[in-house]
C-alpha cells in the first residue's frame, strides 16, 4: 500500500540521544501498521492499539519540491507515545501516489541533499527509522543508488530502514539492495482492484500470502524473519451495486454480519470482496508457522473498534 530547516527544541533533542527512550528489546513477532493521513495525524493517533501494534509508519511524510520537510509538533506526540509502550515509529516516504518529484529529489544532483533531510527528521523528532515505500516508477535507475546513499546514512546514526514491496516489483531490486533493509512489509493485495474490472475477485486471496512469501524467501532467499505479512484492511467491488472500495469499518457499518465470510453477494448482482477475520486470523497464523519475522497491516484506520475487528483477530491468533 506515505520541507526542513529545524529547530532544535529540548524534547527532540532529548530524543534525538535516546533519552527517556522506553522501548522494549526486538520482539519475536512483529505487528507493523501504517497509520495513513494526508493532513491530520492527530486524529489517527487515537486509532492505534499500543498492545498490539509493536510498530507504526506514518504514511506518508513527504518533502516540498526542495528535498525539506516541514515541522510538525504531533510526531512528537506520536513517537513519544508509541517509546512509552515499547513500539518504534517510522517515516514512510512515497506511497502509490507520491509527488512526482520525489523522481527528481532522487537523482545524483539532488540525492545526498535529499537523504540529508531525511536524516534530519528521523534524528531531530526521535523516529526510529525510515520505510521506502517507493514504487512503479520510482523504482527506476536512480532506486538502488538512493537506498543506498540512505541506508549508510541512517546507520550513522544507528536508524533503521525498511521498505514496502510486492512480488511483482520485486524483480526490479537488486539482491544487494535486498539486503539493506531491516525488513520488508510485503504488500501482498491488491491483485485486482477497480482499475481492472476485467478481473473480478479477491484481491488478496490466501494463495497471494503463499506465494508471494515462497518468491522473497525461495527466489530471492531473504531470511524469513525479515519477511512481514501484509494484510489488507479493506475491500473491493465489482459489479452492478458493489461500492468500489470501502475500508472494512464501513464495510461492517453497512453490512454488519459481513465478517462472516470473505465476499458479499449484492441484490443487483455485483460482489463486494475483503478479508473477513477468519481470513487475517488464517494468514497471521502463515506467518507464525512459517517463522516470519510478523505482519503488516494496511491501514490501521480502516479497522473497525467493534468486537469483529481485523486486530482482534491478529490478537486472537497470537494469543
Amino acid at each position: 500500500m506515505i520541507r526542513f530547516l529545524f529547530f532544535l527544541l529540548p524534547f527532540s533533542f532529548a530524543c534525538s540521544l535516546g533519552i527517556g527512550d522506553e522501548k522494549d528489546p526486538d520482539p519475536p513477532f512483529r505487528v507493523v501498521g501504517y497509520l495513513f493521513s494526508p493532513s491530520d495525524w492527530k486524529a489517527g493517533l487515537a486509532d492505534i492499539d499500543w498492545s498490539l501494534y509493536t510498530d507504526v509508519c506514518l504514511a506518508f511524510i513527504q518533502p516540498d519540491a526542495n528535498g525539506h520537510f516541514a515541522p510538525n509538533a504531533v510526531y512528537e506526540e506520536i513517537v513519544t507515545a508509541a517509546h512509552k509502550q515499547g513500539a518504534n515509529v517510522f517515516v514512510s516516504i512515497g506511497g502509490g501516489e507520491p509527488p512526482e518529484y520525489l523522481a527528481r529529489l532522487m537523482r545524483p544532483e539532488n540525492r545526498e541533499h535529499w537523504v540529508e533531510q531525511l536524516a534530519q527528521l528521523v534524528r531531530v523528532h526521535g523516529f526510529d527509522g525510515v520505510d521506502v515505500d517507493l514504487e512503479n516508477a520510482l523504482i527506476n535507475e536512480d532506486y538502488a543508488p538512493f537506498v543506498q546513499a540512505l541506508s549508510r546514512r541512517l546507520k550513522q546514526d544507528g536508524k533503521r530502514m525498511t521498505a514496502a514491496l510486492a512480488s511483482w516489483n520485486g524483480d526490479s531490486i537488486s539482491d544487494e539492495v535486498l539486503a539493506l533493509y531491516d525488513w520488508i512489509n510485503l504488500m501482498s493485495y491488491d491483485d485486482t482492484g477497480p482499475w481492472n474490472l476485467e478481473k473480478p475477485g479477491q484481491h488478496a486471496p490466501f494463495e497471494m500470502a503463499v506465494l508471494d512469501i515462497q518468491y522473497y524467501r525461495d527466489q530471492r532467499n531473504v531470511p524469513v524473519e525479515k519477511i512481514l505479512l501484509g494484510l489488507p484492511f479493506y475491500g473491493y467491488g465489482f459489479g452492478p451495486g458493489a461500492p468500489t472500495n470501502l475500508r472494512y469499518r464501513q464495510i461492517l457499518e453497512r453490512y454488519p454480519t459481513a465478517y462472516r465470510q470473505d465476499s458479499l453477494v449484492m441484490p443487483e448482482g455485483g460482489v463486494l470482496y475483503y478479508n473477513s477475520p477468519g481470513l487475517i486470523r488464517k494468514k497471521t497464523r502463515l506467518a507464525r508457522e512459517l517463522g516470519l519475522g510478523g505482519v503488516m497491516v494496511w491501514h490501521i484506520q480502516a479497522d473497525s473498534r467493534e468486537e469483529h475487528s481485523l486486530s482482534n483477530a491478529i490478537r486472537d491468533e497470537l494469543d
